[in-house]
């Protein structure tokens, strides 16, 4: 039980070092993600329906 006990004190000592990011840079940053994972998904959606038309063409479908 010890243990566990030096090794929170630890763990709030190790996170009272770090240094946060203030609440604008953490919104500017997950709107970044958001542009990223969009723009991302667009393109793989836009390459997996021009290989579907492609590979229908090649098969014989439609």
């Amino acid at each position: 039980m010890n243990k566990a006990i030096n090794f929170l004190k630890q763990c709030v000592s190790e996170l009272k070092k770090s240094t946060w990011l203030s609440r604008r840079e953490v919104v500017q940053s997950t709107i970044l993600v958001a542009i990223v994972v969009a723009l991302t998904s667009a393109y793989v959606g836009f390459i997996d329906f021009g290989l579907t038309k492609v590979l229908g063409l090649l098969v014989g479908g439609r």
